[in-house]
């Protein structure tokens, strides 16, 4: 409980610096991705400070690849 305050809290105060300053500079993208990565990096840091079993990127990256590894080693020989 207290962690996601922490991280909420802080993530608010990010918030609060950033903004104002692509809003002054009219980065209207900049600052559709700014909150969308903001948004995303919160939600990741409340799920592991709760201890919720977040996915490993790299098992993606091999779920991916593996099968066209595969499909050029057979190639090769």
């Amino acid at each position: 409980m207290f962690k996601t305050i922490g991280i909420l809290i802080i993530f608010t105060a990010i918030l609060l610096f950033q903004l104002p300053k692509l809003k002054q500079n009219g980065e209207k993208k900049e600052i559709w991705t700014f909150s969308i990565l903001l948004f995303i990096s919160t939600t990741l840091c409340i799920a592991i400070a709760l201890k919720v079993k977040v996915p490993n990127p790299y098992d993606l990256i091999i779920v991916i690849f593996k099968p066209m590894g595969e499909f050029i080693k057979m190639a090769l020989k």
